[in-house]
């Protein structure tokens, strides 16, 4: 990933800040867009790329915390980044609580606040990456029978076929053949590779709870 990769997003009433902060952003080759409030930013186009949210906690009509609680709502998910003039503990603990990136105090070192954009373009790829690769996983599952997927959960706490014959009421040649499908579908070369898949798929599942 080079520096130009990405889109950072600027929200902060004061034009000043908006704009040196599109300056320093650009002087180091990112795309910056910038707004003065969050109901702009709704309003505006979002491309489908690597991107963050550099966000001040005190904005009109909405503070920066409660936007970033609308933002877990509607499912839009991106590293934000808070910045403040009048940051306090309790503050930016509740920040990071809810999943901020980073939380900077006015006035921030410029490499501080671009190494924190780096980090935050570089998360927001590698999750887009992962839900690439979870999709393809679970579109692999979607395929499986039922009784596939009955023979799958077995199959991954390491039990042998005989046993998995015993629990679902089946012959073991039957079984064998499920698990061969199993397999072939979820392209899996291996016993322990079927294992990691299932455990991908169950760690994404718990985190969408």
């Amino acid at each position: 990933m080079t520096a130009t990769d990405g889109l950072v997003y600027v929200i902060d009433d004061d034009p000043y800040i908006r704009e040196s902060l599109q300056e320093l952003l650009r002087s180091v080759g990112r795309r910056a867009w910038t707004y003065e409030s969050a109901r702009k930013f709704m309003a505006g186009e979002r491309p489908d790329e690597p991107s963050c949210l550099v966000l001040d906690v005190r904005l009109p009509e909405r503070s920066g915390l409660e936007f970033q609680r609308d933002l877990r709502e509607a499912g839009i998910r991106m590293p934000i980044i808070f910045i403040t003039g009048h940051g306090d503990v309790p503050m930016s603990v509740a920040a990071m609580k809810a999943g901020a990136l980073e939380f900077l105090t006015k006035p921030f070192r410029d490499q501080d606040f671009l190494d924190a954009v780096d980090r935050a373009i570089r998360l927001d790829k590698e999750c887009r990456e992962n839900a690439v690769v979870l999709n393809e996983l679970r579109e692999r599952y979607d395929e499986l029978t039922p009784r596939e997927r009955e023979v799958l959960a077995l199959v991954v706490q390491g039990k042998l076929n005989k046993q998995v014959a015993a629990d679902l009421g089946l012959s073991e040649i039957t079984v064998k053949v499920h698990r061969a499908n199993v397999m072939r579908k979820m392209r899996a070369q291996s016993l322990p590779d079927l294992v990691r898949i299932t455990d991908k798929l169950d760690a994404h599942a718990k985190g969408m709870g």
